[in-house]
């Protein structure tokens, strides 16, 4: 081979290498200037807590995702490369707290470094432009049912009981059972659903309010909230409230504090730590004067609700053996009725009385009929 034919077989090996090199530089994008980071306001952070306890690099990223997604891109440029966990941590966190976008999907594409995010959509067909008029329109009847002039606690309980009363449970696998849509929309929900339609409620009602993934007592996956009233925070399982009983309202897992909630409900701290939870000010049961410290309050918070006139009653006991000492006295040894027969219940008629038992939370409710 002569050298003149060698000079050429080798200047066409580097050209073949130097197109091969701007292909691939072209495809990752190695040269590409970044998008400029940008952030949430003061008050859009204030309204997401879980975003507020991210890294200024991380909350750059999770805003591009969010506006990414919100105008339905497939593939968005991220403001710096990550790691595929950080990518995979931030995603998640933008899917399960962004109850607005019901349309992004779960799943998602990751790899070992990234600096663009390809996006799935739950059935592919974006823009949604038609489900996000019904979503708008749910969003709206929703809010009807809250008492914006009424304080925090109004509001939260507000929202929860209209979610219990329009939506059913269901652990189904169709597409938006785990999202807001499907709680508002088609009301029907998981766990999830039901977690992610209270936070977009509480943020439009200008209340701070996290989804928080983890685990119940008895290993099963979960999702509730925590949402802050008047400074406080305080857990809430909408889901677990539902009995899918008509007209029956219970309210056993609302603003509760860590000493009774984390009984049965343990966070993964996935993306961000879940919040502390103390003091009994905003319990339900506290505020509504319906914890019996012994036998003797018991009975008279069951008359006084009787002279009230109230056909259903909650008694939420101070310990396990408390309750069980009612359980046995009242209940199994029906005394229950000598009580009731002395407050005059009975006597122009039958009545008949239900008994709902929730051990785990130490609560009997009674059904008059």
């Amino acid at each position: 081979m002569s050298k003149r034919l060698s000079l050429f077989i080798l200047i066409l090996s580097g050209l073949g290498l130097l197109l091969a090199g701007a292909q691939y530089i072209k495809e990752t994008g190695l040269l590409r200037k970044y998008p400029a980071a940008q952030y949430f306001s003061e008050e859009e952070e204030r309204l997401r807590p879980a975003y507020a306890q991210l890294s200024k690099k991380e909350k750059a990223v999770y805003h591009a995702l969010y506006e990414g997604i919100s105008q339905k891109k497939e593939k968005i440029a991220l403001p710096s490369e990550i790691s595929g966990d950080t990518y995979s941590k931030l995603y998640c966190l933008v899917e399960k707290q962004e109850s607005e976008l019901f349309y992004a999907a779960s799943t998602y594409y990751t790899a070992e470094k990234l600096r663009d995010a390809k996006i799935v959509y739950r059935e592919g067909d974006v823009p949604y432009t038609e489900k996000e008029a019904e979503f708008r329109a749910a969003k709206a009847v929703a809010l009807k049912s809250v008492s914006f002039n009424e304080g925090d606690y109004a509001k939260a309980l507000g929202i929860h009981d209209y979610l219990i009363a329009n939506c059913k449970y269901t652990d189904s696998d169709d597409t938006y059972i785990p999202t807001a849509y499907g709680c508002l929309v088609e009301k029907k929900a998981n766990c999830e659903g039901y977690a992610k339609a209270f936070r977009l409620l509480a943020s439009e009602c200008g209340l701070p309010c996290v989804l928080v993934t983890g685990l119940t007592d008895t290993g099963e996956n979960h999702a509730w909230n925590q949402v802050m009233i008047d400074g406080e925070w305080r857990n809430i399982d909408v889901t677990w409230d539902d009995s899918d009983v008509s007209g029956d309202r219970r309210r056993l897992y609302f603003l509760c504090s860590d000493e009774e909630f984390l009984r049965t409900h343990t966070p993964d701290n996935y993306g961000f730590k879940a919040f502390a939870c103390g003091g009994e000010s905003n319990d339900y049961y506290v505020r509504s004067g319906k914890v019996a410290d012994d036998l003797a309050s018991a009975e008279n918070m069951i008359c006084r609700a009787v002279q009230d006139g109230q056909t259903i009653i909650e008694v939420k006991f101070k310990t396990d053996g408390l309750y069980d000492q009612f359980k046995s006295i009242y209940i199994d040894g029906n005394r229950l009725f000598d009580v009731l027969m002395l407050e005059g219940v009975g006597l122009h008629g039958e009545v008949a009385v239900s008994v709902r038992e929730d051990k785990e939370e130490r609560c009997i409710t009674l059904m008059l009929s």
